[in-house]
């Protein structure tokens, strides 16, 4: 039985594909939903390269998934929140985890 997707439901699907297929994007968002974070603890949490790091947090911070706050320090601190659109993809992160609970094979990392 083939399930047909009108174009529109196509591009948001993509979009959210973009958000949240690439590797890291999740698990940033995730590191995040509890609490305003600075870079060096997410880059200490999630063992993410800070090249690597810096460029997915500069694509969340485009998407408006996530907002950078700098304070006017010496030394400068700089801390990272989910916006209110990023919050919006907790439920989703979660339901993709049960999904991958459910039907992940042993030994699949």
């Amino acid at each position: 039985m083939k399930t047909h997707f009108p174009k529109e439901r196509c591009l948001s699907v993509a979009f959210a594909a973009k958000i949240l297929g690439d590797k890291w994007n999740p698990i940033i968002i995730r590191h995040l939903t509890d609490q305003k974070r600075r870079f060096s603890e997410l880059q200490q949490q999630t063992g993410i390269n800070p090249r690597t790091l810096s460029s997915r947090l500069g694509f969340l911070e485009e998407a408006a998934i996530v907002s950078r706050t700098v304070y006017p320090e010496v030394p400068p601190r700089v801390e990272y929140a989910l916006t209110e659109k990023g919050c919006d993809l907790i439920p989703i992160l979660k339901k993709m985890a049960d999904w991958g609970d459910k039907y992940r094979c042993p030994g699949d990392e």
